[in-house]
């Protein structure tokens, strides 16, 4: 609950740091970027009120236990929401945790961390280490003291922190990077269907694991799809981050600019 005040104490400013660190819209930036922070902190409150950390499943007793030290590696797109829905059930669960964020928008884990550090955390109960994944993320992978590895990003690194924490048999939990199918069937509103498709998509600037960033339609209403989803585009805004009526705010660098243009 404390956190939960603290975080609400510099929410505005939270949106800020994130719009300036990956270039997300201001208003997505204040309602969705920082927002799902504070959803993910109200949602982990409601959760530990009814869950049965005891339970009897016939004549056995089921005891939940925290699993010990956690090491949590998060992605640069959605920061703090990947930060707060990793930290506050770790929390929860009674686990101390080490979070190694994005090196690409480290900003707001700091400010996060003087967030914890106002809502009274005990001191080295969560813990921050920024450094990019093959010098810190690997470290923290392959560490004997971490009991579990929490990560969200490419396949390839998956793998990587696979391998490296098999050694000493950590628990690992994963959600890997894939591309997000927009399938159409004969039968939709293609009107609805494609302009709420391209809506998705660009939002973020197409920078979320879940925008459907492939539409497959049936090919007898390509060309339909194509006039439906040109007019949704023009009436994007591509601009400043800071700018209210940008609706698609710039890329996060030149490395992920160049991603997209080969995509293309």
């Amino acid at each position: 609950q404390r956190l939960l005040e603290a975080y609400l104490a510099r929410y505005d400013e939270m949106a800020q740091v994130i719009s300036r660190e990956i270039g997300a819209p201001a208003k997505l930036a204040h309602a969705w970027q920082a927002g799902l922070g504070k959803r993910h902190i109200e949602e982990t409150l409601r959760t530990v009120e009814h869950f049965p950390w005891q339970r009897k499943k016939g004549t056995t007793l089921i005891n939940h236990e925290p699993v010990g030290v956690a090491a949590l590696i998060t992605p640069w797109n959605w920061p703090i929401n990947q930060i707060v829905c990793k930290v506050a059930p770790a929390l929860a669960a009674g686990c101390t945790v080490v979070l190694k964020p994005s090196e690409v928008s480290p900003i707001n884990a700091v400010l996060f961390a003087e967030i914890m550090h106002a809502a009274g955390v005990p001191e080295g109960v969560f813990n921050l280490v920024n450094g990019d994944g093959p010098s810190v993320g690997a470290a923290l992978s392959a560490h004997p003291d971490v009991d579990m590895v929490s990560f969200t990003g490419s396949t390839r690194a998956g793998i990587e922190i696979a391998k490296l924490a098999a050694p000493t048999v950590k628990r690992v939990h994963q959600e890997l990077g894939g591309k997000s199918a927009n399938i159409l069937l004969d039968d939709v509103d293609l009107e609805a269907a494609v302009t709420a498709g391209v809506n998705a998509c660009f939002s973020n600037s197409g920078q979320s694991c879940n925008a459907p960033t492939r539409m497959l339609v049936p090919a007898s209403r390509h060309d339909e799809a194509v006039g439906i989803a040109l007019r949704a585009a023009g009436k994007h805004r591509v601009g400043p981050a800071g700018d209210p009526a940008t609706t698609m705010g710039p890329v996060v660098s030149d490395v992920q600019f160049g991603r997209v243009q080969r995509l293309i």
